[in-house]
Protein backbone atom coordinates (compact mmCIF):
# COMPACT_ATOMS: atom_id res chain seq x y z
CA UNK A 1 0.00 0.00 0.00
CA UNK A 2 2.94 2.32 0.65
CA UNK A 3 4.23 1.78 -2.88
CA UNK A 4 0.73 2.16 -4.31
CA UNK A 5 0.13 5.39 -2.40
CA UNK A 6 3.45 6.77 -3.64
CA UNK A 7 2.62 5.96 -7.27
CA UNK A 8 -0.89 7.40 -6.98
CA UNK A 9 -0.06 10.58 -5.04
CA UNK A 10 3.46 11.44 -6.21
CA UNK A 11 3.33 10.33 -9.86
CA UNK A 12 -0.23 9.98 -11.19
CA UNK A 13 -1.50 12.60 -8.75
CA UNK A 14 1.07 15.20 -9.81
CA UNK A 15 0.39 16.20 -13.40
CA UNK A 16 3.71 18.01 -13.84
CA UNK A 17 5.74 15.04 -12.54
CA UNK A 18 3.69 12.55 -14.56
CA UNK A 19 4.06 14.39 -17.88
CA UNK A 20 7.71 15.30 -17.21
CA UNK A 21 8.43 11.62 -16.58
CA UNK A 22 6.69 10.67 -19.85
CA UNK A 23 8.72 13.31 -21.72
CA UNK A 24 11.97 12.14 -20.10
CA UNK A 25 11.32 8.50 -21.05
CA UNK A 26 10.49 9.52 -24.61
CA UNK A 27 13.66 11.59 -24.95
CA UNK A 28 15.83 8.83 -23.47
CA UNK A 29 14.35 6.32 -25.92
CA UNK A 30 15.22 8.74 -28.75
CA UNK A 31 18.82 8.74 -27.44
CA UNK A 32 18.90 12.49 -26.99
CA UNK A 33 21.91 13.96 -25.21
CA UNK A 34 21.80 14.77 -21.51
CA UNK A 35 21.22 18.49 -22.11
CA UNK A 36 18.23 17.86 -24.40
CA UNK A 37 16.75 15.36 -21.95
CA UNK A 38 17.04 17.78 -19.03
CA UNK A 39 15.66 20.67 -21.06
CA UNK A 40 12.70 18.69 -22.44
CA UNK A 41 11.85 17.26 -19.02
CA UNK A 42 11.95 20.60 -17.23
CA UNK A 43 10.17 22.53 -19.99
CA UNK A 44 7.35 19.96 -20.02
CA UNK A 45 6.87 20.41 -16.28
CA UNK A 46 7.08 24.20 -16.57
CA UNK A 47 4.58 24.19 -19.45
CA UNK A 48 2.19 22.13 -17.37
CA UNK A 49 2.51 24.49 -14.39
CA UNK A 50 1.90 27.51 -16.60
CA UNK A 51 -1.15 25.85 -18.17
CA UNK A 52 -2.44 24.72 -14.79
CA UNK A 53 -1.98 28.18 -13.28
CA UNK A 54 -3.99 29.68 -16.15
CA UNK A 55 -6.75 27.11 -15.65
CA UNK A 56 -6.75 27.90 -11.93
CA UNK A 57 -7.14 31.63 -12.52
CA UNK A 58 -9.96 31.10 -15.01
CA UNK A 59 -11.64 28.64 -12.63
CA UNK A 60 -11.46 31.17 -9.79
CA UNK A 61 -13.37 33.74 -11.85
CA UNK A 62 -15.86 31.17 -13.13
CA UNK A 63 -16.48 29.89 -9.59
CA UNK A 64 -17.70 33.37 -8.66
CA UNK A 65 -20.49 33.03 -11.21
CA UNK A 66 -21.22 29.54 -9.92
CA UNK A 67 -21.56 30.84 -6.35
CA UNK A 68 -23.98 33.52 -7.56
CA UNK A 69 -26.17 30.92 -9.27
CA UNK A 70 -26.05 28.80 -6.13
CA UNK A 71 -27.25 31.75 -4.06
CA UNK A 72 -30.17 32.30 -6.43
CA UNK A 73 -31.04 28.61 -6.77
CA UNK A 74 -30.23 26.77 -3.52
CA UNK A 75 -29.25 23.15 -3.97
CA UNK A 76 -31.70 20.47 -2.90
CA UNK A 77 -29.63 17.36 -2.25
CA UNK A 78 -31.73 14.22 -1.64
CA UNK A 79 -29.40 12.72 0.97
CA UNK A 80 -26.11 13.13 2.82
CA UNK A 81 -23.00 12.84 0.64
CA UNK A 82 -20.30 10.26 1.37
CA UNK A 83 -16.58 11.13 1.43
CA UNK A 84 -15.67 8.77 -1.40
CA UNK A 85 -12.12 10.08 -1.71
CA UNK A 86 -11.44 9.58 1.98
CA UNK A 87 -13.24 6.27 2.56
CA UNK A 88 -12.30 4.59 -0.73
CA UNK A 89 -8.91 6.18 -1.51
CA UNK A 90 -7.11 2.83 -1.78
CA UNK A 91 -9.72 1.42 -4.16
CA UNK A 92 -9.51 4.54 -6.31
CA UNK A 93 -5.72 4.19 -6.42
CA UNK A 94 -5.88 0.54 -7.47
CA UNK A 95 -8.41 1.34 -10.20
CA UNK A 96 -6.28 4.22 -11.47
CA UNK A 97 -3.05 2.22 -11.80
CA UNK A 98 -4.57 -0.98 -13.22
CA UNK A 99 -6.73 0.91 -15.73
CA UNK A 100 -3.70 2.88 -16.96
CA UNK A 101 -1.71 -0.33 -17.44
CA UNK A 102 -4.62 -1.77 -19.46
CA UNK A 103 -4.66 1.42 -21.56
CA UNK A 104 -0.94 0.95 -22.33
CA UNK A 105 -1.41 -2.70 -23.28
CA UNK A 106 -4.35 -1.94 -25.56
CA UNK A 107 -2.41 0.88 -27.23
CA UNK A 108 0.54 -1.48 -27.74
CA UNK A 109 -1.31 -4.42 -29.24
CA UNK A 110 -4.42 -2.97 -30.96
CA UNK A 111 -5.35 -0.18 -33.35
CA UNK A 112 -6.62 1.99 -30.46
CA UNK A 113 -3.44 4.04 -30.07
CA UNK A 114 -4.20 6.83 -27.60
CA UNK A 115 -2.49 6.94 -24.19
CA UNK A 116 -4.47 8.83 -21.54
CA UNK A 117 -2.12 11.43 -20.02
CA UNK A 118 -4.48 13.96 -18.40
CA UNK A 119 -3.17 13.48 -14.88
CA UNK A 120 -6.03 14.79 -12.73
CA UNK A 121 -8.61 12.95 -14.85
CA UNK A 122 -6.75 9.70 -14.16
CA UNK A 123 -8.04 10.20 -10.60
CA UNK A 124 -11.47 11.71 -11.17
CA UNK A 125 -12.87 8.95 -13.38
CA UNK A 126 -12.09 6.15 -10.87
CA UNK A 127 -13.57 8.51 -8.24
CA UNK A 128 -16.83 8.76 -10.20
CA UNK A 129 -17.00 5.05 -11.02
CA UNK A 130 -16.30 3.97 -7.43
CA UNK A 131 -19.03 6.39 -6.28
CA UNK A 132 -21.57 4.95 -8.75
CA UNK A 133 -20.77 1.42 -7.54
CA UNK A 134 -21.01 2.37 -3.87
CA UNK A 135 -24.31 4.16 -4.48
CA UNK A 136 -25.67 0.99 -6.09
CA UNK A 137 -24.64 -1.10 -3.07
CA UNK A 138 -21.49 -2.76 -4.41
CA UNK A 139 -18.38 -3.39 -2.31
CA UNK A 140 -15.16 -5.35 -2.19
CA UNK A 141 -13.60 -6.96 -5.25
CA UNK A 142 -16.71 -6.51 -7.40
CA UNK A 143 -16.68 -2.76 -6.81
CA UNK A 144 -13.00 -2.40 -7.74
CA UNK A 145 -13.30 -4.73 -10.74
CA UNK A 146 -16.30 -2.94 -12.23
CA UNK A 147 -14.75 0.50 -11.70
CA UNK A 148 -11.50 -0.70 -13.28
CA UNK A 149 -13.28 -2.02 -16.36
CA UNK A 150 -15.21 1.22 -16.87
CA UNK A 151 -12.16 3.40 -16.24
CA UNK A 152 -10.03 1.42 -18.68
CA UNK A 153 -12.75 1.38 -21.32
CA UNK A 154 -13.20 5.12 -20.95
CA UNK A 155 -9.46 5.79 -21.24
CA UNK A 156 -9.37 3.76 -24.44
CA UNK A 157 -12.65 4.66 -26.16
CA UNK A 158 -13.06 8.36 -25.38
CA UNK A 159 -9.74 9.72 -26.74
CA UNK A 160 -10.07 7.58 -29.86
CA UNK A 161 -13.57 8.96 -30.49
CA UNK A 162 -12.12 12.45 -30.14
CA UNK A 163 -9.14 11.79 -32.40
CA UNK A 164 -10.77 12.45 -35.82
CA UNK A 165 -12.58 15.50 -34.43
CA UNK A 166 -9.39 16.95 -32.94
CA UNK A 167 -7.61 16.34 -36.24
CA UNK A 168 -10.38 18.16 -38.10
CA UNK A 169 -10.17 21.11 -35.70
CA UNK A 170 -6.39 21.39 -35.54
CA UNK A 171 -5.16 19.75 -38.75
CA UNK A 172 -2.82 17.77 -36.47
CA UNK A 173 -3.06 14.05 -35.72
CA UNK A 174 -0.16 13.94 -33.26
CA UNK A 175 -2.38 14.19 -30.16
CA UNK A 176 -5.99 13.84 -29.05
CA UNK A 177 -8.14 14.91 -26.08
CA UNK A 178 -8.44 12.89 -22.86
CA UNK A 179 -11.08 14.86 -20.98
CA UNK A 180 -14.78 14.50 -20.01
CA UNK A 181 -15.86 16.71 -22.91
CA UNK A 182 -16.25 13.71 -25.24
CA UNK A 183 -20.02 13.19 -25.12
CA UNK A 184 -20.66 16.90 -25.73
CA UNK A 185 -17.94 17.23 -28.37
CA UNK A 186 -19.09 14.18 -30.33
CA UNK A 187 -22.71 15.39 -30.33
CA UNK A 188 -21.77 18.95 -31.29
CA UNK A 189 -19.15 17.85 -33.81
CA UNK A 190 -21.33 15.51 -35.80
CA UNK A 191 -24.37 17.77 -35.43
CA UNK A 192 -22.23 20.54 -36.95
CA UNK A 193 -21.60 18.37 -40.01
CA UNK A 194 -25.36 18.06 -40.51
CA UNK A 195 -26.61 21.58 -39.83
CA UNK A 196 -23.58 23.80 -40.38
CA UNK A 197 -21.11 25.07 -42.93
CA UNK A 198 -17.47 24.80 -41.85
CA UNK A 199 -16.42 27.34 -44.47
CA UNK A 200 -17.99 30.08 -42.32
CA UNK A 201 -15.86 29.88 -39.19
CA UNK A 202 -16.30 31.82 -35.98
CA UNK A 203 -12.70 32.92 -36.40
CA UNK A 204 -13.53 34.66 -39.69
CA UNK A 205 -16.13 36.98 -38.20
CA UNK A 206 -15.59 40.39 -39.72
CA UNK A 207 -15.25 43.38 -37.43
CA UNK A 208 -14.47 46.98 -38.29
CA UNK A 209 -11.01 48.33 -37.59
CA UNK A 210 -12.38 50.21 -34.59
CA UNK A 211 -13.36 46.87 -33.00
CA UNK A 212 -10.32 44.86 -34.13
CA UNK A 213 -9.33 44.52 -30.46
CA UNK A 214 -12.15 41.97 -30.12
CA UNK A 215 -9.95 39.50 -32.00
CA UNK A 216 -7.85 39.23 -28.84
CA UNK A 217 -9.39 36.41 -26.80
CA UNK A 218 -8.07 37.87 -23.53
CA UNK A 219 -9.88 41.17 -24.20
CA UNK A 220 -13.06 39.54 -25.53
CA UNK A 221 -13.13 37.13 -22.59
CA UNK A 222 -12.68 39.97 -20.11
CA UNK A 223 -15.57 41.93 -21.63
CA UNK A 224 -17.84 38.87 -21.66
CA UNK A 225 -17.06 38.08 -18.02
CA UNK A 226 -17.60 41.71 -16.98
CA UNK A 227 -21.04 41.78 -18.63
CA UNK A 228 -21.93 38.38 -17.14
CA UNK A 229 -20.98 39.50 -13.62
CA UNK A 230 -23.01 42.70 -13.98
CA UNK A 231 -26.05 40.76 -15.24
CA UNK A 232 -25.72 38.30 -12.34
CA UNK A 233 -25.53 41.22 -9.89
CA UNK A 234 -28.93 42.42 -11.12
CA UNK A 235 -30.29 38.85 -10.91
CA UNK A 236 -29.06 38.57 -7.33
CA UNK A 237 -30.68 41.86 -6.38
CA UNK A 238 -33.94 40.83 -8.05
CA UNK A 239 -33.93 37.72 -5.85
CA UNK A 240 -33.28 39.64 -2.64
CA UNK A 241 -29.57 38.79 -2.50
CA UNK A 242 -26.76 41.26 -1.92
CA UNK A 243 -23.99 40.84 -4.55
CA UNK A 244 -21.44 42.36 -2.17
CA UNK A 245 -22.15 39.63 0.40
CA UNK A 246 -22.18 36.82 -2.17
CA UNK A 247 -18.87 37.88 -3.74
CA UNK A 248 -17.22 39.39 -0.70
CA UNK A 249 -16.58 43.00 -1.61
CA UNK A 250 -17.60 46.29 0.02
CA UNK A 251 -19.65 49.13 -1.52
CA UNK A 252 -16.48 51.24 -1.67
CA UNK A 253 -14.71 48.64 -3.85
CA UNK A 254 -17.56 47.82 -6.20
CA UNK A 255 -15.88 49.27 -9.30
CA UNK A 256 -12.49 47.70 -8.65
CA UNK A 257 -14.12 44.31 -7.91
CA UNK A 258 -15.86 44.02 -11.29
CA UNK A 259 -12.85 45.45 -13.14
CA UNK A 260 -10.48 43.04 -11.38
CA UNK A 261 -12.74 40.05 -12.05
CA UNK A 262 -12.81 40.85 -15.74
CA UNK A 263 -9.08 41.50 -16.05
CA UNK A 264 -8.24 38.42 -13.99
CA UNK A 265 -10.14 36.27 -16.47
CA UNK A 266 -8.16 37.82 -19.33
CA UNK A 267 -4.91 37.15 -17.49
CA UNK A 268 -5.95 33.54 -16.89
CA UNK A 269 -6.74 32.98 -20.56
CA UNK A 270 -3.41 34.54 -21.60
CA UNK A 271 -1.42 32.34 -19.20
CA UNK A 272 -3.45 29.27 -20.15
CA UNK A 273 -2.75 29.69 -23.87
CA UNK A 274 0.96 30.28 -23.20
CA UNK A 275 1.05 27.05 -21.19
CA UNK A 276 -0.71 25.22 -24.03
CA UNK A 277 1.93 26.29 -26.53
CA UNK A 278 4.77 25.34 -24.19
CA UNK A 279 3.32 21.95 -23.28
CA UNK A 280 2.47 20.91 -26.85
CA UNK A 281 5.88 22.05 -28.08
CA UNK A 282 7.58 19.69 -25.60
CA UNK A 283 5.37 16.68 -24.90
CA UNK A 284 4.40 15.79 -28.48
CA UNK A 285 7.97 15.55 -29.86
CA UNK A 286 9.16 13.80 -26.68
CA UNK A 287 6.29 11.30 -26.84
CA UNK A 288 7.47 10.36 -30.35
CA UNK A 289 10.17 8.19 -28.77
CA UNK A 290 7.54 6.10 -26.99
CA UNK A 291 5.42 5.99 -30.15
CA UNK A 292 8.34 4.82 -32.28
CA UNK A 293 9.96 2.26 -29.98
CA UNK A 294 7.59 1.10 -27.24
CA UNK A 295 4.00 1.62 -28.43
CA UNK A 296 4.14 1.99 -32.24
CA UNK A 297 1.76 4.65 -33.51
CA UNK A 298 0.74 5.86 -30.02
CA UNK A 299 -0.41 9.44 -29.47
CA UNK A 300 -0.93 11.30 -26.17
CA UNK A 301 -4.45 12.15 -24.97
CA UNK A 302 -4.19 15.54 -23.26
CA UNK A 303 -6.30 18.08 -21.37
CA UNK A 304 -8.95 20.02 -23.33
CA UNK A 305 -7.28 23.48 -23.11
CA UNK A 306 -4.65 22.28 -25.62
CA UNK A 307 -7.08 23.21 -28.41
CA UNK A 308 -8.38 26.50 -26.95
CA UNK A 309 -6.02 28.51 -29.15
CA UNK A 310 -7.47 26.89 -32.30
CA UNK A 311 -10.74 28.82 -32.19
CA UNK A 312 -10.93 31.22 -29.21
CA UNK A 313 -14.05 32.94 -30.61
CA UNK A 314 -15.84 29.58 -30.72
CA UNK A 315 -14.76 28.94 -27.12
CA UNK A 316 -16.44 32.13 -25.85
CA UNK A 317 -19.51 31.72 -28.07
CA UNK A 318 -19.94 28.16 -26.87
CA UNK A 319 -19.48 29.16 -23.23
CA UNK A 320 -22.10 31.91 -23.28
CA UNK A 321 -24.58 29.97 -25.46
CA UNK A 322 -24.39 26.85 -23.30
CA UNK A 323 -24.64 28.90 -20.09
CA UNK A 324 -27.77 30.75 -21.25
CA UNK A 325 -29.38 27.61 -22.70
CA UNK A 326 -28.68 25.46 -19.64
CA UNK A 327 -30.01 28.16 -17.30
CA UNK A 328 -33.25 28.42 -19.31
CA UNK A 329 -33.53 24.60 -19.30
CA UNK A 330 -33.15 24.56 -15.52
CA UNK A 331 -35.83 27.23 -15.07
CA UNK A 332 -38.20 25.15 -17.22
CA UNK A 333 -37.48 21.76 -15.59
CA UNK A 334 -37.44 22.80 -11.91
CA UNK A 335 -41.23 23.42 -11.67
CA UNK A 336 -41.84 20.07 -13.41
CA UNK A 337 -40.01 18.17 -10.65
CA UNK A 338 -38.59 15.57 -13.05
CA UNK A 339 -35.23 15.33 -11.25
CA UNK A 340 -34.63 14.24 -7.64
CA UNK A 341 -32.42 17.30 -7.11
CA UNK A 342 -32.38 20.97 -8.07
CA UNK A 343 -29.76 21.46 -10.80
CA UNK A 344 -27.77 24.69 -10.70
CA UNK A 345 -26.16 26.26 -13.79
CA UNK A 346 -23.02 24.29 -14.66
CA UNK A 347 -20.61 27.18 -15.17
CA UNK A 348 -17.44 25.05 -15.16
CA UNK A 349 -18.90 22.57 -17.64
CA UNK A 350 -20.13 25.36 -19.89
CA UNK A 351 -16.65 26.85 -20.15
CA UNK A 352 -14.34 23.83 -20.32
CA UNK A 353 -16.41 20.97 -21.78
CA UNK A 354 -19.06 22.87 -23.77
CA UNK A 355 -16.41 25.39 -24.86
CA UNK A 356 -14.25 22.58 -26.22
CA UNK A 357 -17.28 21.07 -27.95
CA UNK A 358 -17.99 24.47 -29.55
CA UNK A 359 -14.46 24.52 -30.99
CA UNK A 360 -15.06 21.06 -32.45
CA UNK A 361 -18.49 22.07 -33.80
CA UNK A 362 -16.99 25.16 -35.40
CA UNK A 363 -14.47 22.97 -37.21
CA UNK A 364 -17.23 20.73 -38.58
CA UNK A 365 -20.06 23.25 -39.03
CA UNK A 366 -18.76 26.79 -38.69
CA UNK A 367 -20.69 29.49 -36.85
CA UNK A 368 -24.05 27.73 -37.23
CA UNK A 369 -22.65 24.42 -36.04
CA UNK A 370 -20.99 26.11 -33.07
CA UNK A 371 -24.19 27.86 -31.93
CA UNK A 372 -26.62 24.98 -32.54
CA UNK A 373 -24.24 22.45 -31.02
CA UNK A 374 -23.84 24.63 -27.92
CA UNK A 375 -27.61 25.06 -27.56
CA UNK A 376 -28.15 21.31 -27.73
CA UNK A 377 -25.32 20.69 -25.26
CA UNK A 378 -26.76 23.26 -22.85
CA UNK A 379 -29.93 21.17 -22.68
CA UNK A 380 -28.15 17.80 -22.56
CA UNK A 381 -25.87 18.72 -19.66
CA UNK A 382 -28.82 19.66 -17.44
CA UNK A 383 -30.53 16.33 -18.10
CA UNK A 384 -27.30 14.41 -17.51
CA UNK A 385 -26.85 16.01 -14.08
CA UNK A 386 -30.53 15.70 -13.21
CA UNK A 387 -30.80 12.03 -14.20
CA UNK A 388 -27.38 11.33 -12.69
CA UNK A 389 -28.80 12.25 -9.28
CA UNK A 390 -30.61 8.89 -9.35
CA UNK A 391 -27.17 7.20 -9.39
CA UNK A 392 -25.19 9.45 -7.03
CA UNK A 393 -27.81 10.52 -4.49
CA UNK A 394 -26.01 8.78 -1.59
CA UNK A 395 -22.44 9.61 -2.59
CA UNK A 396 -21.22 12.54 -4.74
CA UNK A 397 -24.36 14.31 -5.95
CA UNK A 398 -23.11 17.59 -4.41
CA UNK A 399 -19.91 17.31 -6.44
CA UNK A 400 -21.78 16.41 -9.63
CA UNK A 401 -23.98 19.50 -9.31
CA UNK A 402 -20.84 21.57 -9.85
CA UNK A 403 -18.60 19.40 -12.07
CA UNK A 404 -21.02 17.05 -13.87
CA UNK A 405 -23.09 17.35 -17.02
CA UNK A 406 -20.66 15.64 -19.37
CA UNK A 407 -18.74 12.33 -19.40
CA UNK A 408 -18.69 12.13 -15.61
CA UNK A 409 -22.50 12.02 -15.60
CA UNK A 410 -22.99 10.04 -18.83
CA UNK A 411 -20.51 7.26 -18.06
CA UNK A 412 -21.43 7.32 -14.38
CA UNK A 413 -25.06 6.63 -15.30
CA UNK A 414 -23.97 3.75 -17.57
CA UNK A 415 -21.89 2.20 -14.82
CA UNK A 416 -24.64 2.84 -12.27
CA UNK A 417 -27.09 0.83 -14.36
CA UNK A 418 -24.64 -2.09 -14.56
CA UNK A 419 -23.77 -1.80 -10.88
CA UNK A 420 -27.42 -1.99 -9.86
CA UNK A 421 -27.71 -5.29 -11.77
CA UNK A 422 -24.66 -6.81 -10.05
CA UNK A 423 -25.54 -5.38 -6.65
Amino acid sequence: MGVLNFIVKEIFGQGAIFLAMIAMIGLIIQKKNVGEIIRGTFMTAIGFFVLNRGVGIVSEVVSGLSSAFTAVMPKAVPSTSVDIGGLYGSQIGIVMVVAFIINLLVARFTKWKSVFLTGHMLYWFPYVFIAAGVDAGMKGFGLVALATVFTAVYMIVSPNLMRPLVKEATGDDSFTIGHPTTILSVIAGYLGKVVGNKEKSTEDLKVSKGFSFLREISITGSIVILITYIVMAFVLKANGQNPAEVWGYTPETVFSFYFTRAMTFGVGITILLLGVRMLIAEIVPAFKGIADKVIPGAIPALDCPVIFNVAPNALMIGFITALVTSTITILITVPLGIFPTVVIPLVFTCFFEAGTAAIIANATGGIRGCIIGSIVNGIIMVFLVGLGAYFFSHTINDWMLVFGGQDFSFWGILEGLVAKIFA
